[in-house]
């Protein structure tokens, strides 16, 4: 939100209280309060009347500070909280004196400049400044209807980057964006998105979370080109500086406070497939689904019904339509007889025709208007009403019918929708509307999540969400949302993959082929390829059906290919899916998080690395051409074997057969021969490859069990002719390769 006019005026009907000078300041039970009046104190006239600037600064974790700016502190603040860890941590330094009040937590310090000087408050670290709130930074504001805002400004250096804000579909760094952080239902063509987060990072080894479910609005290097400044409206801004030094050690850090993934499982990495959403379908649809991947020897790990399972005008009501489905556990166990797991599409919303309404209703279950009554729209589903999850009776009750399709046999649920969140309502527990409005689907999705955990057993518990807030990385997996069947909507999908993955998700998936439309070919197979090389995979669509065969031959057997690399890959995959739920770094993640130092990998957005080892360039063009940045080293294309040396541009064009995939110079990258599906036991086919290894450097790899747990570490270490390596008992035999050569392991200590 922009309260001047250009750099030097107010807008009109604006007041602007900046924070003039930190005028007291002390320690207080192990915090730093500052008291910062908003006219410089010459006399003790100047000391009658405010406004002042209450701070309250301390260290909830080494490398991390957290900041509360207050003026009125005597409102009443309703909920809800984002939920935070609270991780163990030494006594901050603090230091008062004449020039200076500063607090330091690790390696991180916020300093207030003291005396007769400009207003100014400096993090930095080693004593390097990272970011600072300079003059004019710091305010009250006053809006002309009488509201008051409360604003921050950050100051951006020469060269630096921002990144995150949740998953955002528009430039991937988002200096020069104005974005209001309110969950939205608006596709992936637009600034809207279902996932808003008030975390982002930048190029200069820090990170700022704003500590608040309602609407923030950021100007990132917009209103003032070399600040970013966050505001909302209220009396109180409160906001967490963290320190790196990397973007890697800055997400650490965040999601050591908001939280980690638990490890999906990992029948979840296979492909799944879907009814699509309008289409027709009955039994025998979905039969002929099924049995038509079995037939082309395409692997398939789930099977999801969207919508239409329950009968139209009635979502949710939970309850099969028996016009096309009349015998739903019957169908569920002849489905689950091929070696499927079965996801259903659900929401929060309550149709009016829905048996649910009236007994949630006379319950008190759904949300309701300030007149008593229940909050109703027409907005997706005649006369819908609201689940009110901030009742615990109401969460019992939802996940008691959800209960119901477990029983039946179903696996998962695809958690839909929880964007359209009215505030002008009334909550059960009293929380704030303004408040409730983004955070409403992490109740919603944490309802669902723990039922599957409850009744499938940790580990086994997976969702397919739209929406999300702070803390909703908690209940993975996340989707991408409504995409056009177009090459620019795939490559904003992944734009919004990569800023999610900077916001503290770890597991990230999209729709195969595009949501809206019907794919051309030569989009299908592209689409494919990147969606197989993602964390998670879904062939889903609107009005036209993904089976591959309907976009000819050639679908098939790139579907065929890279479902089949995929499962090859999974001992990878899943070791990294393990660490990313151990350090919260995504399975899917910018090339700035592997090489922060690199000026090029700072602004890629259309490559990633899956994991910390494999580079992924999917390709957005018909023809097949693309440009792939390979940093320093020796990059071994892993479908070709072929070499790049980097650092480099490489102009290349491939087939829809492949695309640019490449293995780290000086990695290790477990591989299973298992492809009929992804739990398999891939410790009995293990093979290990080198890549590029680096003379008397080891190079190490975790070998995992499709439960999760480490087995241990296979490290390689080439010293001339002569190769040494180190494994866990627990994988023997397997078959190393390097540089070409296949060798057989047979002991824990062994040189080749």
């Amino acid at each position: 939100m922009k309260f001047t006019d250009g750099f030097w005026l107010v807008r009109k009907g604006y007041t602007v209280n900046s924070a003039a000078e930190a005028y007291d300041a002390r320690e207080h039970q192990g915090a730093l309060e500052v008291d910062a009046p908003t006219r410089k104190i010459v006399t003790r006239g100047d000391t009658l009347g405010g406004p002042v600037l209450s701070y309250h600064l301390w260290a909830p974790a080494p490398d991390v500070l957290r900041v509360r700016i207050s003026h009125f502190e005597g409102g009443v603040t309703a909920g809800p909280y984002f939920a935070l860890e609270a991780p163990s941590h030494g006594t901050p330094a603090i230091v008062v004196n004449d020039t200076e009040a500063r607090i330091t937590s690790g390696r991180l310090s916020a300093a207030f400049r003291r005396g007769n000087v400009p207003w100014k408050l400096e993090f930095s670290a080693d004593g390097v400044p990272l970011t600072s709130s300079d003059t004019k930074g710091a305010a009250m504001v006053t809006a002309p209807d009488g509201k008051v805002f409360m604003k921050e400004e950050l100051s951006l250096d020469v060269g630096e980057l921002v990144y995150g804000l949740g998953e955002r579909f528009s430039a991937f760094v988002k200096n020069g964006q104005v974005v209001d952080l309110w969950n939205e239902d608006g596709g992936t063509a637009s600034e809207q998105t279902y996932k808003n987060i008030p975390f982002y990072l930048t190029n200069q080894g820090y990170g700022v979370f704003v500590n608040h479910p309602e609407r923030v609005s950021v100007e990132v290097a917009s209103e003032k080109v070399s600040r970013v400044q966050f505001s909302l409206e209220g009396e109180v801004l409160e906001y967490f500086v963290f320190f790196g030094p990397s973007p890697k050690e800055v997400l650490t850090k965040y999601t050591a406070l908001t939280g980690r993934a638990p490890l999906p499982p990992a029948w979840s990495f296979g492909l799944w497939l879907t009814t699509s959403f309008t289409t027709s379908y009955d039994e025998g649809t979905v039969t002929g689904f099924v049995e038509g991947m079995a037939e082309r020897h395409l692997p398939l790990a789930v099977f999801h019904f969207d919508c239409f399972w329950m009968r139209e005008f009635h979502w949710t009501d939970f309850l099969w339509d028996n016009r096309t489905f009349p015998d739903p556990k019957g169908m569920l166990t002849r489905l689950k007889a091929h070696g499927l797991k079965i996801c259903v599409w659900i929401n929060s919303y309550i149709a009016q025709r829905s048996v649910l309404f009236e007994e949630g209703r006379q319950q008190g279950f759904l949300v309701k208007k300030p007149d008593g009554g229940v909050w109703q729209t027409d907005l997706w589903q005649p006369g819908m009403a609201l689940v009110d999850f901030t009742n615990a009776d109401a969460c019992r009750w939802y996940a008691t019918k959800l209960e119901g399709l477990l029983d039946l046999g179903v696996d998962c649920f695809k958690t839909d929708f929880g964007e359209r969140i009215p505030v002008e309502v009334v909550w059960a527990d009293g929380s704030d509307p303004k408040r409730m409005h983004n955070f409403y689907p992490y109740l919603y999705n944490k309802t669902v999540f723990d039922l599957l955990e409850k009744k499938r057993g940790k580990g086994e518990a997976v969702v397919f969400a739209r929406s999300a807030t702070v803390g909703g990385q908690k209940f993975p997996v996340h989707w991408g949302g409504d995409s056009d069947s177009t090459f620019p909507s795939m490559a904003e999908s992944l734009r919004g993959g990569l800023s999610l993955g900077l916001s503290g998700f770890g597991f990230w998936s999209h729709d195969i082929g595009g949501f809206e439309g019907k794919p051309p070919e030569e989009l299908f197979h592209r689409w494919v390829a990147f969606g197989l090389l993602s964390s998670h995979s879904r062939l889903h669509g609107s009005s036209s059906v993904r089976v591959p065969w309907v976009y000819g031959d050639r679908a098939v057997e790139v579907t065929r290919f890279f479902t089949n690399f995929k499962m090859t890959l999974m001992p990878y995959l899943f070791a990294q899916a393990v660490a990313t739920t151990q350090i919260g770094i995504p399975v899917m993640r910018a090339s700035l998080l592997e090489f922060p130092d690199d000026p090029t990998c700072q602004t890629l957005d259309r490559q990633y690395f899956l994991g910390d080892r494999v580079l992924v360039a999917p390709v957005f063009r018909a023809d097949g051409r693309v440009e792939v940045y390979l940093p320093e080293g020796t990059w071994t294309h892993l479908l070709s074997g072929n070499t790049v040396e980097g650092p480099c541009w490489s102009c290349e064009t491939h087939d829809a057969l492949s695309l640019p995939l490449y293995a780290r110079p000086g990695s290790l990258i477990a591989f299973t021969s298992e492809m009929a599906k992804p739990d398999a036991d891939w410790t009995k086919t293990l093979t290990v490859k080198a890549f590029s290894l680096t003379d008397g450097k080891p190079a190490k790899t975790t070998i995992v069990t499709v439960k999760g747990a480490t087995l241990g570490e296979v490290a390689v270490t080439k010293s001339g002719t002569k190769i040494e390596v180190t494994s866990p008992a627990a994988i023997l035999p397997f078959a190393l390769e390097v540089e070409g050569k296949s060798y057989r392991v047979e002991k824990t200590v062994q040189t080749l």
